[in-house]
């Protein structure tokens, strides 16, 4: 098996990622088969120390955060996000370094003897892509001799194929907002209740700031799971000192010190989630973990994110995978505050289980004119069905049947004082980014 090849293997198992209308349930997401298989490899999963995260916005960048701070205090650090930009293999980074082709077929080689065998008898169902790739990370992890392994929930976090750590040394649960509806439940509470999830006995968890409605569900999980919770925004604070294009300098008061971070992520959202990361990395040093005030410094200022308030090019074009109302909202705060323009165009194509009309309204504060598209991805929603939700918003619309077509009649009407803005999904930022800096895509995993 080469690396196209354990690739194809991987699509051709069940994806309850990309069906929206299969039930959400614990019979379809059943951890169980994958505690089987893990158990069959060895229990990789428990040779490294976790720290997980889950949440709607902010729990990429919170674990990149983390990731990078772990680094710079001397820890090997694997580290497993989704989705990904331009190549599966960015998902499992060990210290900056995604996974070798090599090593991810390794991976998948020693896992699919067992696949098979538990997928033709599935007692608790049948395997799915995402767990393999789950355990691709845990086995690499294993390998690599990962001091500590930082873990994204990729769907919830309840029934997410990463909660099989049963003690992480930290749970952490970034910004609750309404995003996955059909899935998770239509407020803020039964969102919430499926994040805290991943909350474990007695274990520390870590929460950036809520709403109320989401807070009190996080809070009663807690308590009744004796759980330590720390909130940002009560016990850690912070306070922005300078901002720019090129990054923006705060402060964390935590509970164990004083943090002056600058960092190349940019926006008011970053800072809630740099001080959701110094709240983990806190309770790390409690367990006697060397993170010294140095460390997280430096980890801040290193940190690599992209795709999230990315500037690539003049005049201004910037790229950010905004994918629900909560995210639009706090892109079209944000621009204003880190750039100078005349006037401002959206590119953008959004996937078509969101809630459009409610996206269209953040983006109508801020943008008249929109370029309507749509990424390969086969969850994107048709132009003309955006561009009609867009005129509804009041926005002027184009249609183009593809991103590079969009970014070239966005770019035809633009000037030098203008403001390019590429979002919707991160599908659509992905592919945006490879038509303008030349980055090859591996081949389309629909």
């Amino acid at each position: 098996m080469d690396y196209q090849g354990a690739i194809q293997y991987l699509q051709g198992l069940t994806d309850f990622e990309q069906s929206p209308t299969i039930l959400y349930s614990a019979a379809n997401y059943d951890l169980r088969r994958l505690e089987d298989l893990l158990e069959r490899l060895g229990r990789p999963h428990l040779a490294s120390p976790t720290v997980h995260i889950a949440g709607t916005k902010g729990k990429g960048s919170t674990a990149a955060l983390i990731a990078s701070v772990l680094r710079e205090a001397g820890y090997r650090v694997g580290l497993y996000t989704s989705p990904h930009l331009h190549s599966f293999r960015e998902r499992i980074v060990v210290n900056g370094q995604p996974i070798a082709p090599e090593e991810f077929v390794a991976a998948v080689e020693q896992a699919r003897p067992h696949i098979d065998a538990i997928n033709a008898r599935p007692q608790w169902g049948r395997i799915s892509w995402f767990e393999v790739l789950t355990t691709v990370a845990f086995l690499h992890f294993a390998r690599q001799g990962a001091d500590v392994q930082v873990l994204e929930a990729g769907l919830g976090g309840r029934l997410d194929a990463t909660n099989v750590v049963p003690q992480p040394l930290v749970s952490v649960i970034t910004s609750i907002s309404l995003d996955h509806t059909q899935i998770l439940g239509n407020t803020l509470a039964q969102i919430a209740r499926e994040k805290a999830g991943i909350i474990k006995a007695g274990r520390p968890v870590v929460s950036s700031p809520q709403s109320a409605e989401a807070l009190a569900v996080l809070e009663e999980v807690a308590q009744a799971r004796g759980a330590p919770l720390v909130v940002a925004g009560r016990d850690l604070t912070w306070r922005q000192e300078s901002a720019s294009v090129d990054g923006q300098v705060f402060t964390v008061d935590g509970r164990l010190g004083s943090y002056r971070l600058q960092t190349p992520l940019l926006g008011d959202h970053q800072m809630e989630n740099g001080a959701a990361a110094v709240g983990a990395l806190e309770v790390l040093q409690e367990q006697g973990r060397a993170v010294s005030a140095a460390a997280v410094e430096r980890g801040f200022l290193h940190v690599r994110w992209p795709g999230r308030l990315q500037v690539l090019g003049r005049p201004w074009l910037v790229v950010d995978g905004a994918h629900n109302v909560d995210s639009a909202r706090r892109l079209v705060d944000a621009l204003p505050q880190y750039f100078t323009f005349q006037r401002a165009v959206l590119v953008a194509g959004v996937s078509a289980d969101k809630d459009l009309a409610g996206m269209a309204g953040q983006f109508a504060r801020l943008f008249h004119h929109v370029v309507a598209t749509r990424s390969h991805h086969r969850r994107g929603a048709e132009p003309e069905a955006l561009a009609s939700v867009f005129r509804q918003a009041g926005m002027s619309v184009e249609t183009a049947p593809s991103v590079e077509a969009a970014l070239a009649v966005a770019r035809a009407q633009t000037g030098l004082g203008d403001l390019i803005c590429v979002t919707g999904s991160l599908f659509v930022v992905a592919e945006a980014i490879e038509c303008l800096t030349g980055v090859q895509p591996e081949p389309a995993f629909a």
